[in-house]
C-alpha cells in the first residue's frame, strides 16, 4: 500500500489580552488569511495560565496591549514562552523594544530620530526638564512614559508651562518608570504621522495617522487614544529611512515591524517610534496586507520545522 504525505496544519497563536479582544481590528483579517493559507489559529491571552504554549508552532505577539502597566509580569511570561515555542518577534527584540530608550541606540547608529530626553526614576523632573528646554526651541513639549502603548499618559505641554510638564514627568518617575520628553513637531498638525509596516524587511503598506495629542487635553488614561487613520503612499525618503531603521536594529531584521515617522522642522522624515512588539497593522486600509503577513508567518513555520527537525508531513493510508 502506498503512503502519501499530507502537510500538517501549523498551529499559530495570535497572542492577545482580555482588554483587546473587542477592539483589535487586525485579528479577524489576519486569522482569516492564516486559515486560507492552511494554519490553525487561536487568540489566547498572554496571561492565561491554562494555555500550553508548547502546543503552538508560533506565538505571535498581536494585541498584548496591557503589557505596559504589567511590564515585569509580561517579560517573565515572554521569557517562559520563548522556551516553549517560537515567540515572534523574538525575546531579545521584545526586551529592547518595549522601552523607548531604544531611540538612543537608533540615534547612535545614525538614524534620524526625534530629540529625546529621559528622566529616570529617582531623578528630580524639576531639575532635569529645564535642561531639555534649554536645548530645544520647540514651543510645545511632549511628556510620556518610556514604556507605554497607545499614547497612554502622553500629553503635550506649552514650554512656558514648566510646572505642568515637570509635574507630569515627576508623576511618571515617582511610579517607578522613566519619563520621556520630546519636542512637539508642529508638522504633525498638517501632515500627520506616517506609519510604514514591513514584513521580513520588505515594505508592505503605509497609513497616515492624524495628530493624536490635542492642545490643552489631558493625557489619555485608557487602553489607547482614538486615532484617525487613512491609507497613504510613503515618499522615497520615508522608505529609505524605514530601511535604515530596520538595518540598525541590533538583533537583525525582525519578521514584522512598524516604523512611525514625523517630519522635522526642515521637512525631513524622522523616527518617532519603532514598533516591534505588538503594533497595529491597519489591515482595513490595505486589503492584501493580511495575506502578505500570513505568507511570511507560514514560511517561518516551515523553516522552523526544518531547522528543528520537526516533521512537516504526516503519512496517510
Amino acid at each position: 500500500m502506498k503512503y502519501y504525505s499530507q502537510p500538517m496544519r501549523p498551529s499559530i497563536a495570535l497572542v492577545s489580552a482580555r482588554v483587546a479582544h473587542d477592539v483589535d481590528e487586525d485579528f479577524t483579517p489576519l486569522r482569516d488569511a492564516l486559515h486560507a493559507a492552511g494554519a490553525d489559529v487561536c487568540s489566547p491571552d498572554w496571561d492565561d495560565p491554562a494555555v500550553d504554549w508548547s502546543a503552538f508552532d508560533l506565538a505571535v505577539l498581536r494585541a498584548t496591549w496591557d503589557y505596559s502597566v504589567r511590564v515585569q509580569e509580561f517579560l517573565s511570561w515572554a521569557e517562559s514562552t520563548a522556551r516553549r515555542t517560537r515567540l515572534l518577534n523574538p525575546l531579545p527584540c521584545v526586551r529592547w523594544n518595549i522601552d523607548k530608550h531604544y531611540l538612543k541606540d537608533l540615534a547612535a547608529a545614525g538614524v534620524p530620530t526625534i530629540p529625546s530626553h529621559f528622566i529616570e526614576p529617582g531623578q528630580d523632573a524639576h531639575e532635569q526638564a529645564p535642561r531639555f528646554l534649554a536645548a530645544t526651541a520647540a514651543r510645545e513639549i511632549v511628556v510620556k512614559p518610556a514604556i507605554g502603548a497607545g499614547s497612554r499618559d502622553a500629553q503635550r505641554h506649552e514650554r512656558s508651562n514648566v510646572r505642568g510638564l515637570c509635574e507630569h514627568a515627576q508623576r511618571i518617575v515617582d511610579s517607578g518608570h522613566s519619563a520621556l520628553l520630546q519636542p512637539y513637531l508642529e508638522s504633525v498638525d498638517e501632515h500627520g504621522e506616517a506609519a510604514l509596516i514591513c514584513y521580513a524587511g520588505q515594505f508592505s503598506h503605509a497609513i497616515r495617522k492624524g495628530a493624536l495629542l490635542k492642545r490643552g487635553v489631558a493625557a489619555e488614561q485608557g487602553l489607547f487614544a482614538k486615532e484617525s487613520i487613512t491609507p497613504r503612499a510613503p515618499t522615497a525618503a520615508e522608505l529609505r529611512l524605514a530601511q535604515q531603521t530596520l538595518a540598525a536594529i541590533p538583533f537583525g531584521i525582525p519578521l514584522y515591524a512598524r516604523v512611525d515617522l514625523l517630519l522635522d522642522e526642515q521637512g525631513a522624515p524622522t523616527v518617532l517610534e519603532l514598533e516591534l512588539t505588538e503594533p497595529s497593522m491597519f489591515f482595513a486600509h490595505a486589503p492584501e496586507a493580511a495575506a502578505r503577513f500570513a505568507a511570511v508567518l507560514m514560511k517561518e513555520c516551515l523553516s522552523g520545522a526544518r531547522a528543528t527537525g520537526a516533521p512537516s508531513t504526516a503519512p496517510r493510508a
